[in-house]
């Protein structure tokens, strides 16, 4: 592979494979570079300076800024000065193997239940090579809380789910498994772990209860990986020796006959590393059906997983998740497994009648319906010339044609519902299986879950407030006004976003200011959506406020036909506002923007022909980031 397209880190395979991969004579070069530029991205946290994703990539500056200028085309990057950041519309990538996947559908209200009896916080985890990744997180709101996110790769060894997935592991995993620990001892490639650097620490008597567990474990039948020996040769550590007291590899057997080297003391003997005992952990996982992680990603994180199952095999494994100050591992173990096996009884039975249903019912493949891609893409070229990539947008189009009853897809389903030609369609398929985005099992494709590893992690943590914000920023400077977001909180309204103009004469509100809802703007269209809106003390702020119950309502009800409200004096003389509302995907009002102004600047008349459309066209735009990032997971409003 040339430098300049090296694969990103961080995803989960051996870095050594991954280096010598040789790249498909009809891979499309534009399109593995554009997702090292994504990769890079979300290792960043989501944001990035230009010039860092050059040094980062090896790439470029000119390719680097006709890369950054494609995915900004596209919606999926948001260029901010000299930075590069990742947008919400990027998570349509995620979303669509979160479809075609059918379990957060199915089981996400299931994890929501649980964590809600437990008091604790609760995951889905699907394998990906040799780690997992998470497709579900709901988390406790506390001081000490989990900070993983839907899409973060954990390394297996490191987690309560990794020995659950490898009980279905074979010998290509297992050696995939060896080969990324040698190439990676510190766990660099997984960014949203701590470094595997911390050894486990052993006092002498600890060494020797250790010495006395592993020789045991040398006769105990329950010790195997896939039905052979865990003392075999080939067992151990990547020809590593753990010289603790003497050679030896932490849950497999002891080197007896291995001679210490002369002078050998306690400072030359390398102490047992996190993970080193993930093959006896997977035995045990195993035969007990159920996993601990007891402080393997961190000091006082503990957490118990169990599978679910489907058809026979593991789909996901569920998780609780706490704190040592609240659980220790074993008690976490023994007060709330009985719980956790009913959960996963549910979630299979919830699986079971939803593969009855299907088989009951059965429908045609769905086909989405044709992108537009051809018209978007010209249209793109002719704006943007030589800085449009059309080869790398067609390739990320490719991805978006999985989802919802179309998890398997073959080369003339992807074609039709892309609307590219076939050779094209196949060239992006080859370039996707090649980066491992795609598996192909006769001569029908899939997504995998590395395709969470495209900005979601970071992404997955965006607010309502951060998903506006530059929906505002835009909007403000286009009107030269102060615009607002804001949520309903009882009868008030919190603002929740602002941006202010530098006038001499403007509207001056800070983030987290509460003011009654009845007599402005954004109050009215949030109070427009409920069955019954709270209108009790309505107070004469100014003159012009309306203070009578059935007025109001009579004014609510105008708002509600209209779509937008508009406030004239009512909240403080001389203030004039227009608000509209931003609805989640289902229709719910969640929150509301507005432009506010002196009432010099605008008449009534002119607030509704110049400021309405451009407010409306702004709102839409946050309610498609807004539903985007909100198909899988709850967006915060603040």
């Amino acid at each position: 592979m040339p430098s300049n397209v090296a694969p990103a880190p961080g995803t989960g395979t051996s870095s050594a494979a991954g280096a010598e991969a040789v790249v498909p004579a009809e891979a499309v070069t534009p399109l593995i570079r554009g997702i090292a530029v994504l990769r890079r991205l979300t290792d960043a946290d989501g944001v990035s300076s230009l010039s860092g994703l050059e040094r980062s990539t090896g790439l470029a500056r000119s390719t680097v800024d006709r890369i950054t200028a494609t995915l900004a085309r596209r919606g999926y990057v948001r260029l901010d000065g000299r930075d590069a950041v990742l947008a919400p519309r990027l998570m349509e990538l995620g979303n669509a193997y979160l479809a075609a996947l059918r379990l957060p559908r199915l089981l996400d209200a299931h994890a929501d239940a649980l964590a809600d009896e437990l008091d604790e916080s609760v995951s889905l985890a699907v394998g990906d090579q040799d780690g997992i990744r998470f497709i579900h997180q709901a988390t406790r709101r506390r001081a000490m809380s989990l900070s993983f996110r839907i899409g973060d790769l954990l390394p297996a060894e490191r987690t309560a789910p990794g020995p659950l997935f490898a009980t279905e592991w074979g010998d290509r995993e297992w050696a995939r498994w060896h080969e990324r620990r040698a190439a990676d001892p510190e766990d660099r490639g997984f960014p949203a772990v701590p470094a595997r650097s911390r050894p486990i620490e052993y006092g002498e008597d600890d060494r020797n209860d250790e010495k006395d567990r592993i020789g045991a474990n040398r006769t105990n039948p329950t010790n195997r990986k896939n039905g052979k020996d865990l003392t075999a040769a080939q067992d151990l550590t990547v020809g590593k020796d753990l010289t603790v007291g003497k050679d030896l590899t932490v849950g497999k057997s002891l080197a007896a006959d291995r001679p210490e080297e002369p002078g050998a003391g306690r400072s030359a003997r390398r102490l047992p590393t996190l993970g080193d005992d993930f093959e006896q952990r997977t035995a045990e996982a195993r035969e007990a059906g159920w996993a601990l992680d007891d402080q393997l990603i961190e000091p006082g994180l503990v957490a118990l997983s169990m599978p679910v199952r489907e058809a026979g095999r593991i789909a996901c494994v569920v998780s609780v998740v706490s704190h040592t100050s609240r659980h220790t591992a074993a008690d976490l173990r023994d007060t709330l497994l009985p719980r956790l096996r009913k959960a996963v009884a549910a979630m299979e039975r919830e699986l079971r009648e939803a593969q009855h249903a299907e088989s009951a019912t059965p429908t045609p493949r769905a086909t989405a319906a044709p992108s537009g891609l051809a018209v978007w893409t010209g249209a793109s070229k002719q704006e943007l010339g030589r800085e449009f990539i059309e080869s790398l947008a067609r390739g990320l189009t490719v991805i978006t044609a999985f989802g919802e009853g179309r998890a398997e897809l073959n080369l003339t389903e992807v074609a039709q519902a892309t609307g590219l030609a076939r050779a094209t369609a196949r060239r992006a398929l080859i370039t996707l299986e090649h980066l491992g985005y795609v598996t192909a099992h006769d001569r029908v494709f899939r997504l995998t879950p590395r395709v969470l590893g495209l900005g979601f992690p970071p992404l997955s943590r965006t607010s309502l407030a951060e998903i506006a914000a530059p929906h505002l920023t835009e909007l403000s400077q286009r009107l030269h006004d102060s615009v607002s977001l804001a949520v309903l909180t009882g009868d008030e309204i919190q603002y929740t976003g602002r941006v202010s103009t530098s006038r001499v004469m403007s509207v001056h509100i800070t983030i987290g200011t509460r003011l009654p809802a009845y007599p402005t703007a954004l109050g009215r269209v949030m109070l427009a959506d409920l069955p019954e809106p709270p209108l009790t003390e309505l107070l004469p702020l100014t003159p012009r406020t309306i203070t009578d119950p059935a007025r109001l309502k009579a004014v609510l009800d105008r708002v509600r036909e209209e779509g937008y409200a508009l406030v004239d004096e009512e909240l403080e003389v001389g203030l004039r506002s227009v608000a509209v509302p931003v609805r989640e995907r289902g229709g719910r009002v969640v929150a509301a923007v507005n432009v506010a102004m002196h009432s010099s600047r605008r008449t009534p008349e002119e607030c509704v022909a110049e400021v309405l459309p451009e407010l409306r066209a702004a709102v839409g735009r946050i309610e498609e980031d807004l539903w985007v990032a909100g198909r899988f997971r709850r967006v915060p409003r603040t």
